[in-house]
C-alpha cells in the first residue's frame, strides 16, 4: 500500500526528529531549560506546541472512526478545545506565566500546600501515563494499518523513538518539535481534504451523497442525550485546557504578553485544523461503506477511516508525508507529557523529598533517566491497552477523561480563581470526584436512564454518550459544590497558608519584566534555528515533487513545501537581522540581543524558590522566572 518514496519520506522524518533532539541538547544548562526552557521561549513556538499537545493520532483513528460514523458531531470536541484557548487568552496564560515556576506541580504547593503536592504528583504521573499510554496505542493503532504490521511492534519501535527525542532535548525539543511538526501537519491535512473532496466529485456531490445519518445529528441518537453529550464535551475540553497542570504550556514563554499571544495562535489553530481533518472520513463513508473487508484485522475497522480515504487519493510520497503529520501529533503529545511528568517528579518529589541539597547537574540527569523510565512505563502501558480494552478508541479516551481525569482537574482549576478555599479542598474535591465517578458508573447505567425516561434500550452509541455526559456534568456539579463549599471555612486557615496563599495570588497578578526578571533572551537564536531547520526540511519536500506524479498531486507536494519554507525563509532572516542589529542596539546602551551559543545564554543555578515555603519571603530566583 505505500510506495518506496513514503517509506523514504518517513524515514527521512525520523532521522530529522533525532536531529532536532540533538540540536537542541545545547541548549539545556539546568532544569529549568530542561522542562520549561529557561522560561524563554517565544510566542509561536510556544503556541504551536500548546495545539500540539492538545490532541494525537487519537485524532486521526478514534476520532476519524467517530467523524465516519457518526458525520461533523466530532466537532464539539475541538470547538471545546478552541473555546478552552480563549479563556487561556482572556485569563489563564497571563496567570499561569506570572507563576514564576518551573512545573505546574510547584504552583501546586504555593496555592494548596505541600501536603497536595504530593498528592497531585502521586495522581498525575500514574494518569500521565494511562493517557500517554491511550495516544500510542491510538498511533500504534493508524501505522497498523498502514503498514500492514502488529499494534504491539508498532508500539514497542514508536514509543522507543519518541522516547529518545523527549530524552535528549528536554523542553527545547519539544517545542522546536512541535513547532516543524505543527507545519508538517496542517498543510499535508489541507491537501488530504481537498483531494478527497474531489475524489467524490466536489463539495455539492460529497453533501449529497454523505449518509444522512452525518447531517441529521438526532437520527443515530435521542436528541435529550445528544445536547447535553455536546455540553458536556464542552465543559470536560474547557477544563482540561486550564488546569494548573496545563501551565506548562505558558511556563516556558518570555512574559505575559507571549504568553497571551500563544494562546491565542492555539485557539486560531484549533478553529481551522478539525474542519479539515475530518473530511477525509467522511468520504470513507461514501467510498468505504464497510470497511471490515478493507482491515479485517482491526478491532474497530471505523478507526481505518482517515487512512481508507487516504490511500485512494494522495500521490506517491505524499502518504508518507501525511504519516509523518499524523506521527507528528501523538509524538508531540507523548513528549511532551514525558517532559511535564518527568519534571513534576524530580522537582516535586525527588528534590523536595529524596534529595532537597541535590545540585543542578546530578537534577539534570535524574530529569533524563527519569524521562526515560517514563518512556517504558507508557510503551507498557500502550501495550496493556491493546491486550485488554475491547473499547473502541473514542470512548476509551472520552470516558477515561470524563470519569478519571476531570475529578483530578476541577480543583487545579478553581484554586487558581478562588483564593478562599484552604488546601485541604484540593485533595478532598480529587476523593470526592472519584466516588462520584463510581457510583455514576455502577448505578446511573444508560439501563437506569432508560428505565427512567420509559424509553426502550439506548443504542450502543446513546450508551456510550450517556456515561461520558453522565461522568462530566455529575463531576464538574458535584465537585465545583464541594470546592465552593470549603469557603466556608476559609477563617479556620492557618495564618501561614493565608500569608502563603495571599502571596501566590499577587505574584499571579504581576506582569513578568522580562528585563529586569531574566535578562538578556535568545530571541535571534530561536528565530536562526527554527527557521533553518525549517529550510532544510522543506528542501527535502521540495526534493519531492521529482516523484512521479499526477499534476494534481504535484501541487499538493508544492503547497506544502511553499509552506515550510516561506515560513523557514521569514524566520531566519528575522534571525539574521536580529543578529546584525545586536551590536547597535548595545552601543546605543541598550541591553543587547544575545547571540551566542544557547549554552553561553543559561542563567545560574535554579534554586527552587518559587516551590519552597520559604519563597514567599523573597523574590523567585532567575531560573524560577
Amino acid at each position: 500500500m505505500l510506495s518506496v518514496y513514503d517509506y523514504g519520506v518517513i524515514g527521512f522524518y525520523f532521522l530529522f526528529m533525532l536531529v532536532i533532539g540533538w540540536v537542541c541538547r545545547r541548549f539545556i544548562a539546568n532544569t529549568s531549560d530542561y522542562f520549561r526552557g529557561g522560561g524563554k521561549v517565544l510566542w509561536w513556538m510556544a503556541g504551536s506546541s500548546a495545539f500540539m499537545l492538545q490532541f494525537s493520532a487519537w485524532t486521526f483513528t478514534g476520532g476519524a472512526g467517530k467523524a465516519y460514523q457518526d458525520g461533523p458531531i466530532i466537532l464539539a470536541i475541538y470547538l471545546g478545545n478552541a473555546l478552552g484557548f480563549f479563556f487561556n487568552y482572556l485569563l489563564f496564560a497571563p496567570r499561569f506565566r506570572q507563576m514564576r515556576v518551573v512545573t505546574g506541580m510547584q504552583a501546586v504547593r504555593l496555592r494548596f500546600g505541600a501536603t497536595n503536592e504530593q498528592f497531585f504528583t502521586w495522581l498525575q504521573i500514574p494518569l500521565g501515563i494511562l493517557y500517554a499510554g491511550i495516544w500510542l496505542f491510538g498511533l500504534s493503532t493508524f501505522i497498523s494499518s498502514a503498514f500492514g504490521v502488529g499494534v504491539g511492534s508498532t508500539i514497542v519501535g514508536t514509543g522507543l523513538i519518541v522516547l529518545v527525542i523527549a530524552v535528549l532535548g528536554g523542553s527545547w525539543a519539544v517545542v522546536a518539535g512541535d513547532f516543524v511538526q505543527m507545519l508538517i501537519l496542517m498543510p499535508v491535512t489541507i491537501v488530504a481534504a481537498v483531494l478527497a473532496i474531489s475524489h467524490v466529485g466536489g463539495l455539492d456531490n460529497f453533501l449529497a451523497r454523505a449518509p444522512h445519518r452525518h447531517f441529521a445529528l438526532t437520527e443515530g441518537c435521542r436528541s435529550q442525550i445528544l445536547y447535553l453529550w455536546i455540553i458536556a464535551i464542552l465543559v470536560k475540553q474547557c477544563i482540561s485546557t486550564n488546569t494548573l497542570m496545563e501551565a506548562s504550556r505558558y511556563l516556558s514563554v518570555k512574559d505575559t504578553r507571549h504568553a497571551r499571544r500563544a494562546a491565542l495562535l492555539g485557539m486560531v489553530l484549533f478553529i481551522i485544523g478539525p474542519l479539515v481533518w475530518f473530511i477525509p472520513p467522511m468520504v470513507s463513508a461514501i467510498t468505504h461503506p464497510d470497511l471490515h473487508a478493507l482491515f479485517p484485522k482491526m478491532r474497530n475497522p471505523a478507526d481505518g477511516a482517515y487512512v481508507a480515504a487516504c490511500f485512494d487519493v494522495m500521490p506517491n510520497g505524499m502518504i508518507g508525508l501525511l504519516i509523518s503529520g499524523i506521527f507528528a501529533a501523538t509524538m508531540s503529545a507523548m513528549d511532551g507529557g514525558l517532559n511535564k511528568n518527568a519534571g513534576v517528579f524530580v522537582k516535586n518529589f525527588y528534590q523536595v523529598v529524596l534529595r532537597p541539597g541535590a545540585k543542578e547537574t546530578e537534577l539534570l540527569l535524574a530529569a533524563k533517566l527519569t524521562t526515560f523510565g517514563l518512556g517504558l512505563l507508557v510503551i507498557l502501558a500502550a501495550l496493556a491497552f491493546n491486550v485488554g480494552t475491547r473499547q473502541n478508541l473514542f470512548n476509551l479516551m472520552q470516558n477515561y477523561g470524563g470519569l478519571v481525569v476531570l475529578p483530578y482537574s476541577v480543583p487545579l482549576v478553581l484554586g487558581v480563581l478562588i483564593k478562599r478555599a484552604p488546601g485541604w479542598a484540593g485533595w478532598t474535591t480529587v476523593v470526592v470526584g472519584f466516588a462520584t465517578s463510581w457510583l455514576g458508573n455502577h448505578f446511573l447505567t444508560p439501563q437506569w436512564i432508560a428505565r427512567v425516561m420509559s424509553w426502550p434500550e439506548l443504542s450502543q452509541r446513546e450508551g456510550g454518550d450517556w456515561t461520558l455526559l453522565l461522568g462530566v456534568l455529575l463531576n464538574a456539579t458535584v465537585c465545583a459544590a464541594w470546592f465552593l463549599g470549603s469557603c466556608y471555612f476559609s477563617r479556620r486557615r492557618p495564618a501561614e497558608e493565608k500569608a502563603r496563599v495571599d502571596q501566590f495570588f499577587k505574584q499571579m497578578a504581576t506582569p513578568i519584566d522580562f528585563q529586569k526578571e531574566m535578562g538578556a533572551g535568545n530571541d535571534a537564536v530561536q528565530f536562526h534555528t527554527l527557521g533553518l531547520l525549517c529550510l532544510i526540511y522543506g528542501s527535502f519536500i521540495a526534493l519531492m515533487l521529482v516523484i512521479p506524479n499526477p499534476a494534481g498531486g504535484r501541487l499538493g507536494i508544492l503547497f506544502c513545501m511553499v509552506c515550510m519554507m516561506g515560513t523557514g525563509g521569514l524566520l531566519y532572516w528575522r534571525g539574521k537581522r536580529m543578529q546584525r542589529a545586536a551590536p547597535v542596539a548595545g552601543g546605543a546602551g541598550g541591553k543587547p540581543e544575545e547571540t551566542e551559543s544557547p549554552m553561553q545564554l543559561a542563567g545560574g543555578k535554579d534554586d527552587l524558590a518559587a516551590a519552597r515555603p520559604d519563597a514567599q519571603q523573597r523574590v523567585p530566583a532567575k531560573n524560577d522566572r
